[in-house]
């Protein structure tokens, strides 16, 4: 194809399509890799004896704001979505020049330092620079953690009739982002009560999913995990569906949407289930043992809605909503970044 014509992307992930074809030329050599790259994988897991090495990396691009603390949790998320505790972390710090002072940069590692302590994590290296034809600065995180071998989740055991559960609800992360960066606009449509509320869903009620997905794993035999990211809950359950290998039917009444994440999205026209949404937490589980996972973690005061089932795969991803049977495809761009490109 010449030059000219090949497709430019938007920001945000690659088209998961085209992802997958990269993804499938990969050949691994070591027999060590347990878990490798592919869609809905949320990180890679390396055998090392007794016990599996669980490996993760991802940057903070969207916003500026506490971009060392949310790059701490947001590795650390998908390191425990396998059931692994999150053990050592390594941060690459990009600033931009000509905007880089000690105020930012002594203020970004606070901030790492800060999350570590929080996950009692190991800030155990990393790199820093200044660089050139940046706007803001970047973190880029890795996360890595360790899970004995037989509490490892693995999604290719889930089977069809498997229950879908959300933990907490959508979109903590985008509605965090959209008070942060929006505040101006938001004022004079909102109180400075609602506003700072929103901003702080940062830590209340929180873009970690630490503790949820360690608690879970103790409690039941866990099918399946993910943390829905960019392109929301809608990508999220689709990149699940994938890495289980099955179809999937979601019930749209069922899912636990913040009121604060609607009215944000209702004054900037945005669909909340495409809303970057971490802090939510996707869990797959049989059916017999949802009652006792749902129970256990509603006693250490957690939040969690059956939305849906697993079903052969030749059934496809969908949803049913306003009395509509859809199709749950890949978002092309995160409302998020729709909004703030």
């Amino acid at each position: 194809m010449p030059e000219h014509e090949m497709e430019r992307f938007r920001i945000g992930k690659l088209p998961i399509k085209y992802l997958d074809s990269l993804l499938s030329r990969i050949s691994i050599k070591d027999k060590r890799v347990v878990v490798g790259p592919g869609i809905g994988r949320d990180a890679a897991v390396i055998d090392f004896g007794d016990r599996y090495l669980v490996a993760k990396t991802d940057p903070i691009t969207l916003t500026s704001s506490k971009i060392g603390w949310w790059g701490v949790h947001i590795n650390a998320n998908d390191v425990a979505c396998l059931g692994a505790t999150p053990r050592w972390f390594l941060a690459t710090i990009l600033l931009p020049e000509g905007k880089t002072d000690q105020l930012l940069v002594e203020g970004i590692f606070s901030e790492i330092m800060l999350a570590c302590e929080e996950l009692e994590v190991s800030l155990c290296g990393g790199h820093t620079e200044v660089t050139q034809k940046l706007e803001q600065p970047i973190v880029v995180g890795q996360m890595l953690g360790e899970v004995a071998k037989e509490r490892l989740v693995d999604s290719t055991k889930a089977q069809a009739g498997d229950e879908v559960i959300l933990v907490k609800g959508i979109a903590i992360e985008g509605t965090s982002i959209i008070a942060r960066e929006k505040t101006e606009e938001l004022r004079g449509k909102f109180s400075e009560e609602f506003i700072n509320r929103c901003r702080r869903f940062l830590m209340e009620p929180g873009i970690s999913i630490v503790k949820e997905a360690l608690l879970a794993n103790s409690l039941v035999r866990i099918k399946g995990m993910h943390d829905p990211t960019e392109g929301g809950l809608w990508t999220g359950l689709y990149e699940l569906a994938v890495a289980t290998g099955k179809g999937m039917h979601i019930e749209a009444d069922a899912i636990a949407v913040y009121p604060e994440t609607e009215l944000l999205c209702q004054a900037f026209g945005l669909n909340p289930l495409g809303l970057i949404a971490s802090g939510a937490l996707l869990i797959v589980a049989a059916s017999q043992d949802t009652s006792r996972l749902m129970a256990g973690l509603g006693k250490k005061g957690i939040n969690s809605v059956k939305i849906g089932h697993l079903m052969p795969q030749r059934d496809g991803v969908r949803i049913q909503r306003e009395g509509k049977l859809e199709e749950i495809a890949p978002l092309s761009q995160d409302e998020i970044a729709r909004l703030l490109g």
